[in-house]
């Protein structure tokens, strides 16, 4: 299978020409099936992949990975290029989500007004379902291992009040061929170990022969912190290399200084996949 980075938080070298945000949308090429995987926090991943000679017209569906901006910020620009493709996301409450930080409160959530806009686009799922052959989406994850750390700043509106975001919006795309599965996440707040495990109960025996997406270790976005300690990056890490035979690739909400943990770990099993990546997986 093919991947192709349409937008990450930054630009490939010598690639000027591509623009960065904070977002993440991947173009997915598997068995003839071409897949987009988020659309990041504007319509940009679009211009990216005019200029990449990624037609988004010809994608057969999209999958977005859990109701934030930076993943679903340019659904409209692609349900505007590509009138037929669906629109595959987990059922969950279409209510208005936030980060919040002290007294800091900003709208992280998608817009919700799409689904008037764009009526019948949309497939709302809520369990594991097999899209095309080789494609399957899972919903229930469970929670063996510990969530991100900086899902604490992150909320859902409940009425009149901000509550804990419990992520029931989150889903996890397994990528399966004869010789293995790509585990695909956006942000993995059910935690990336969590998610690993889950495709490989979903499939036994399996070979995991890598894994894409970010892992969401920053604490606090745009200053790059880390959410926990060092060792339990670096426990990740071990979990992953135990877990996943071939490359990782992770970027956006892992942030620089989390990856460079990992690359601690993992050495150059762990590869960033800024804007304009193309990998065989």
């Amino acid at each position: 299978m093919k991947m192709t980075v349409l937008i990450e938080n930054d630009a490939a070298p010598g690639r000027s020409d591509l623009a960065a945000e904070f977002g993440l949308s991947l173009h997915f090429e598997i068995d003839g099936t071409r897949i987009l995987f988020d659309t990041g926090a504007t319509g940009a991943f679009a211009d990216n992949a005019r200029r990449l000679g990624i037609d988004l017209a010809a994608v057969d569906f999209a999958v977005l990975s859990h109701h934030h901006f930076d993943h679903g910020g340019g659904l409209a620009r692609f349900l505007e290029l590509n009138d037929r493709a669906p629109v595959y996301l987990r059922r969950a409450e279409h209510a208005a989500r936030f980060f919040r930080f002290l007294a800091l409160r900003r709208s992280i959530g998608i817009d919700l007004e799409l689904f008037e806009r764009f009526p019948g686009r949309f497939v709302e799922i809520s369990q594991a379902m097999d899209v095309r052959p080789g494609v399957t989406l899972l919903t229930d994850v469970g929670r063996s291992h510990p969530l991100p750390r900086g899902n604490r700043h992150l909320r859902v509106r409940r009425g009149a009040r901000l509550a804990a975001d419990p992520f029931d919006h989150e889903l996890t795309m397994v990528l399966h061929e004869d010789d293995g599965m790509v585990v695909v996440t956006g942000c993995s707040h059910s935690g990336v170990l969590n998610m690993v495990d889950a495709s490989t109960r979903q499939f036994p025996g399996s070979l995991v022969k890598g894994v894409v997406g970010g892992f969401h270790l920053i604490g606090l976005p745009y200053f790059d912190t880390v959410a926990g300690s060092g060792q339990e990056v670096e426990s990740l890490a071990r979990g992953l290399h135990d877990r996943c035979q071939g490359p990782i690739f992770t970027g956006h909400c892992t942030g620089s200084k989390g990856f460079a943990l990992m690359r601690g770990v993992l050495g150059d099993q762990v590869r960033g996949f800024p804007t304009g990546t193309r990998a065989e997986l």
